[in-house]
């Protein structure tokens, strides 16, 4: 008698028979995975602590006056004592200079053109032009992330239509958007770090978009400061002891040029023609 295998029971059969049901994951939007986890562990104060810190920083630097030892008058005063810091310690002024250039960006003080100029003059222009990139980088992204830790959330759930459009628009592009607002220096470089921050730019993006958008201008100051020497001995020709009375008249912005500026613009333009063009055809 040929062995039959065990039989299967009743539930078992039943069980096969019935279709499987798969369920389905829901899909939730790239934006709200991002903004879920800010809005379950941020806790008041860790959603306005460093926004707090910064603004408290920025008022003492403010009151003290910090600003005004960024000026180009007060740099070529220095400048002496400041080439022989450099060459005995390089390790140790290109740190301070790091840290001074991410203070400065991060708390919004007037002065990171002078000091993209003083990098320029003490480092030379390529390594001081690539410090400089890196360190403005820095700043921009520690004011970025405690603005939009603090105020995006809020604003997203009190966003109306118009401004929840703007703001889907804007991070669809956003690259080519900070790309076009980082090269035409028509823009304040803090205010765009806060717009970033309240139109909800991803960080990754951000952080993308103003190390590459920064690279032209920086290049261009750090190379004004490389030849920084040759204007500061002419205005000793024509009005000697001015350097040291801080007197030389040397505009800093001067020195950008229509033609200078009018390329920086051209090259936003570029950055933000792939959005141009894909709206053109959309509208075809």
């Amino acid at each position: 008698m040929p062995h039959s295998g065990p039989r299967r029971g009743p539930d078992l059969a039943r069980i096969e028979r019935e279709p499987q049901v798969e369920l389905e994951t829901p899909i939730v939007p790239e934006a709200d995975q991002e903004a879920a986890p800010r809005a379950k562990s941020a806790s008041p104060l860790k959603r306005w602590g460093p926004l707090i810190a910064i603004g408290v920083l920025m008022a003492i630097g403010f009151g003290m006056g910090w600003h005004r030892y960024l000026s180009l008058s007060e740099f070529i005063r220095q400048r002496a004592d400041l080439q022989a810091f450099v060459s005995d310690n390089l390790a140790m002024a290109v740190g301070a200079y790091i840290l001074v250039y991410v203070t400065t960006v991060a708390l919004s003080l007037p002065g990171a053109v002078i000091l993209t100029i003083a990098g320029g003059f003490l480092f030379g222009a390529m390594f001081g032009g690539a410090t400089t990139v890196f360190a403005a980088t820095i700043g921009a992204t520690l004011i970025f992330c405690a603005a939009r830790t603090a105020l995006a959330d809020a604003l997203r759930r009190k966003a109306g239509p118009f401004l929840t459009k703007l703001s889907q628009g804007f991070r669809d592009n956003a690259l080519s958007y900070l790309l076009f607002l980082r090269l035409v220096p028509a823009f304040p470089f803090w205010l765009v770090n806060i717009a970033s921050a309240l139109l909800d730019v991803r960080l990754r993006t951000f952080v993308v978009g103003t190390f590459v958008g920064i690279i032209p201008g920086t290049f261009a100051f750090a190379f004004v400061g490389a030849g920084l020497g040759s204007l500061i001995e002419a205005q000793e020709r024509a009005n000697p002891g001015c350097a040291d009375a801080g007197t030389c008249a040397i505009d800093p912005m001067a020195l950008a040029t229509p033609e200078l500026l009018a390329a920086f613009a051209a090259l936003g333009v570029l950055a933000v023609l792939p959005v141009i063009i894909k709206k053109v055809r959309g509208n075809s």
